[in-house]
């Protein structure tokens, strides 16, 4: 008996000691992953899966959920202003994201093989990322004033074009609201485009000009498609970013959330202002899960589209 008590607390120790170190490595990385992993599920899967939950339910805050199915999806797909916000947020998407990543593009390239003051500039180009949206928002609504305020309809007067309405305008107003959300976020494309311009060795634009090719054939035969991982993420990344936009919305047309006529209300201000106004709790779920199944569709898809070919 005695012999056997002495042996017993070696068995975990001689278990561990039978191991391989590729094993022992992957024990320990798990070990210490587990923490962070139990903490992300809890402030994010926990939610995720509360908000499919509430989704099925009518809930103000004031009385318990009550289980009602799928009323708020019907409710939802029958309202045409629905249609009109999912509307809009895939405008913002089919036009902001192209859009954004050409103009990227192109100024990264150029500015790629600029010298002097090269970081001036380039800081230049990221300072309107760092800026906050409030003050982005409220600086370019004053700028779509009319005159004498407007700056945009104060230049359009002097030259002899007639002012337009800008925001006030149902054909005009997603543009202006697209215009500076695209110019907000071309500091970080333009520095992520650099980063993967400089990732691509020096040694395959030697071969080619050895080899004659000239600077488009270069550009179309090597750069671009070197640059696919880059491409692939800030094309995934900018598309999250137009899906989810809001803050340019709501602080460009504050006396109107959403424009003339729900010209402008992407699904994040629909959702917002259904939870937050009406206290439609349920029904803003409801709403949140369309948009979360519109954001994994749209990532999983043009991931699969832009994958890499084995």
């Amino acid at each position: 008996m005695a012999s056997a008590n002495a042996s017993s607390p070696a068995g975990p120790s001689r278990f561990w000691d039978r191991l391989n170190i590729s094993t022992k490595r992957v024990i320990w990385a798990w070990t210490f992953l587990a923490l962070p992993i139990i903490f992300y599920a809890g402030i994010r899967f926990y939610p995720t899966f509360q908000a499919f939950w509430l989704s099925l339910t009518n809930w103000d805050l004031l009385r318990p959920a009550q289980f009602i199915g799928f009323a708020n999806y019907q409710k939802m797909f029958a309202d045409p202003i629905f249609w009109k916000v999912f509307q809009n947020t895939f405008l913002y998407l089919i036009i902001g994201t192209p859009i954004s990543l050409l103009i990227s593009f192109v100024i990264a390239y150029y500015l790629d093989r600029v010298r002097v003051l090269h970081g001036f500039i380039r800081a230049l180009y990221f300072l309107p990322f760092l800026t906050t949206a409030a003050a982005m928002g409220w600086v370019w609504r004053w700028f779509y004033q009319p005159v004498p305020i407007g700056v945009i309809n104060g230049f359009l007067s002097s030259i002899g074009i007639a002012q337009q309405p800008f925001l006030r305008s149902v054909d005009q107003a997603l543009i202006s609201i697209l215009i500076p959300a695209i110019w907000a976020g071309l500091g970080f494309q333009i520095i992520i485009f650099m980063a993967g311009l400089r990732a691509i060795p020096n040694t395959f634009y030697e071969a080619a000009k050895i080899d004659g090719l000239g600077e488009w054939a270069i550009l179309r035969k090597i750069t671009i498609p070197l640059l696919k991982p880059t491409t692939v993420f800030l094309v995934v990344f900018s598309s999250i970013g137009f899906l989810r936009i809001f803050d340019q919305v709501y602080n460009m047309t504050t006396n109107d959330p959403g424009g003339p006529l729900n010209s402008t209300k992407p699904l994040v201000l629909m959702i917002y202002q259904t939870a937050f106004s009406s206290y439609q709790m349920g029904y803003a779920a409801a709403q949140t899960v369309v948009l979360f199944t519109i954001l994994l569709i749209v990532s999983l898809l043009q991931l699969y589209v832009l994958r890499e070919k084995k």
